[in-house]
């Protein structure tokens, strides 16, 4: 992360494409060996408003995005003049030549000479940037190729015409822009938004149930297992209501499967009921809530990290839960393995607390090593005395004997109200002591199990960033910005925030010369959480909650 950092963002109307042009010219950046976070800003309609898509580059690691623009990519008239005040000293603007540039130093393009028909304005837009960039032609041309090879080779060659004119109309301008640093050896690399790497880390932990109803931002896992469903033996069923989709993923777990559920905060508030019975039957289901603005419908397509403290009580009764929050791509992929493990492990509601700018935001990672990963608990196949076989057998773990109903000449009772250790129904108070006592002892396993959070650089005598999920990538650069000044600075970052081991992070707070929680909502949910279970006081909060991510220059401003 440096000045070596390019910005450029694409503005425009819905419908308008410029998703299209930003996920080409993503995708050729990082076959060139480059990296990338890409930050997508859309509002809640089809067709219309002023949407952004934003890809920051360098030759080097890039964690977040950035507020200055150095490279604009006008595609409606208003975009220039909502963003005028974000472009920086060197900014280029590439804007319609029908809209004009209004004094700004860029260039105007005449997609109406370059373009056979409207059709075409996104290719053109590809050529004119790539010229800008001193991008190989190649790494675009080659997704053109695959892009709409099924659509015949006329409308191959249509596009290729439309990008080599808008190309070497560029290379007849004056425009000066400085190209792109070369891109150091970074070995194969593929492009993954978090909501994709979830899915995946779902699917390589045997999740093979899938369940939901459509909420922005959370919609995009399901539609990933629903992509792979053929292909990895994976069951999808879109609900009628988010209260029939966990039923269904609680279903389908007691019948064998590993089911994965996704939902953002609104529909989250509906599947409580269900959280809760998962709870009392020791059912495991995994859980995505994808973060977004409330309360209500909020902002459905903007981003928050305000659904902490709901995750964390929701559900009547006292049951043991997990809760991790992917910092990135790469974690979204681990940490969802890691989930479904945990759920199967100890038999309970395990959630991944991830956000709108992380479920859209692409980032170049490298490929995951599937034959590194941990082996994934499993129900029981047998049991020596199917007879007497009692599904919530007291043990000194809490953990019970899980077996999957007809796989044995065992009978598998479950019941949603108390029940004995054979799963009957009871009112006997002294058997409901004896089996909360036993669900309660599995969060000591939960605790052994927490993992830790992550300490970039030395917090001894420092000022210390804490944060957890997605504002990771700003707080380890604005880190990096205050170091390289002489500020000492490092970063605490949870990926799991719950069940918290005091243990693993209080003495790196208490070296730490100031702590500042840096968080996205507005009462600071961890910081209030840490406090309620070590007493700890973090200094002072950063906080953001008006449904845009976190960057590292808005983390600096408010220090």
């Amino acid at each position: 992360m440096g000045e070596a950092s390019l910005n450029i963002v694409i503005g425009g109307e819905a419908g308008q494409g410029l998703v299209t042009v930003g996920e080409f010219l993503s995708r050729a950046l990082v076959r060139a060996g480059y990296a990338i976070v890409v930050t997508q800003d859309y509002l809640s309609r089809i067709r219309g408003g002023h949407n952004t898509y934003a890809i920051r580059v360098d030759s080097r690691e890039v964690t977040a995005p950035a507020e200055d623009i150095d490279l604009l990519v006008a595609l409606s008239a208003q975009t220039l003049p909502l963003l005028r005040d974000r472009l920086s000293p060197r900014a280029l603007v590439l804007a319609d030549a029908a809209h004009g540039l209004s004094g700004h130093p860029g260039l105007a393009v005449p997609y109406k000479e370059l373009c056979p028909r409207p059709l075409f304005e996104n290719t053109a837009a590809l050529g004119v940037l790539g010229s800008l960039l001193c991008l190989d032609p190649a790494w675009i041309t080659g997704l053109i190729k695959e892009k709409f090879a099924k659509k015949g080779e006329g409308i191959v060659a249509d596009n290729l015409a439309v990008f080599q004119a808008a190309t070497d109309w560029t290379g007849s301008q004056k425009a000066s822009f400085a190209c792109l640093s070369p891109a150091e050896p970074r070995g194969r690399r593929v492009m993954l938004n978090g909501n994709t790497a979830i899915a995946l880390g779902g699917l390589a932990a045997g999740v093979n149930f899938g369940s939901f109803y459509p909420m922005t931002p959370g919609t995009s896992v399901m539609q990933t297992l629903i992509d792979h469903s053929d292909r990895m033996g994976v069951v999808c069923e879109q609900a009628e209501d988010e209260i029939a989709a966990v039923i269904m993923a609680i279903g389908a777990s007691y019948a064998g499967a590993r089911p994965m559920v996704s939902t953002s905060g609104g529909g989250f508030a509906l599947m409580v009921e269900g959280v809760s019975l998962s709870g009392m039957l020791e059912t495991p289901v995994t859980i995505v809530v994808a973060q977004r603005p409330g309360p209500a419908t909020g902002l459905p397509t903007r981003t928050e990290q305000a659904d902490l403290d709901l995750v964390l009580h929701a559900g009547h009764g006292e049951f043991p839960r997990a809760i991790f929050a992917p910092g990135t791509v790469e974690q979204c992929f681990h940490l969802a393995h890691r989930a479904v493990d945990t759920a199967e492990r100890f038999q309970s509601p395990v959630f991944i607390l991830t956000d709108q700018f992380l479920a859209d935001s692409y980032r170049d990672v490298a490929p995951f090593d599937l034959a590194s990963l941990p082996p994934v608990a499993r129900p029981l196949t047998a049991v020596p005395d199917p007879a007497g076989y009692e599904r919530y057998a007291v043990t000194d773990s809490g953990v019970s004997p899980r077996l999957v109903p007809g796989f044995t000449e065992a009978t598998v009772v479950l019941d949603s109200d108390e029940h004995t250790p054979d799963g009957h129904i009871t009112e006997d108070l002294a058997v409901r002591v004896t089996m909360q006592e036993k669900r309660m002892r599995k969060f000591a396993g939960l605790i052994r199990a927490a993992l830790p959070p992550d300490l970039y650089g030395n917090a001894d005598g420092a000022t210390l960033l804490v944060c957890w999920g997605t504002t990771l990538g700003a707080a380890r650069e604005a880190a990096a910005i205050r170091n390289a000044r002489g500020e000492k600075t490092a970063v605490l970052h949870f990926s799991q925030v719950y069940p918290l081991v005091p243990d693993a992070f209080l003495p790196i707070l208490e070296t730490a010369k100031r702590t500042v929680m840096v968080e996205g909502n507005f009462a600071g949910q961890l910081a209030r959480l840490i406090r309620r279970e070590t007493g700890y006081v973090v200094g002072a909060l950063v906080t953001r909650f008006d449904g845009l991510p976190f960057t590292a220059a808005y983390i600096l401003d408010r220090l």
